[in-house]
């Protein structure tokens, strides 16, 4: 297994991983997934293996002090082998941040919690329809 930074290659896979997971937003339009992915201040990174991406991190960082972790992503069959430590691990040090902040689904909180870490309230906001 090896971690790579996100490219153009790795794009569909990515969105089938994001399918797989029940997760719309990327898959609903492909063109502004791979902005997304590769806009300034992100950090995104695969896990290859065999040839096929396994898995995915995508973060948001100031590079200096603050980064935020979106979206993570391992495909079910190679889950507890290590790869999503690698993929947090590695697009944290990619970030050249400090800390790291995320939310997370109640079944990943034993995954997060294995990190030194503090545990703070989270919000996911969403515009007000007018």
């Amino acid at each position: 297994m090896e971690i790579a930074a996100f490219g153009e290659e790795h794009l569909a896979a990515v969105l089938r991983l994001c399918e797989a997971e029940g997760w719309p937003t990327l898959p609903t339009d492909p063109d502004r997934a791979m902005r997304a992915l590769t806009a300034p201040g992100v950090v995104s990174v695969v896990a290859v293996e065999g040839g096929g991406v396994v898995g995915f991190a995508y973060l948001l960082t100031d590079g200096e002090i603050e980064a935020y972790l979106s979206l993570l992503v391992v495909a079910g069959h190679v889950r507890r082998r290590g790869i999503g430590r690698a993929l947090v691990d590695e697009a944290f040090a990619r970030s050249g941040a400090q800390r790291l902040d995320l939310l997370s689904a109640a079944e990943s909180e034993g995954f997060y919690r294995s990190y030194k870490h503090r545990a703070l309230a989270g919000y996911r906001i969403y515009p007000i329809a007018g």
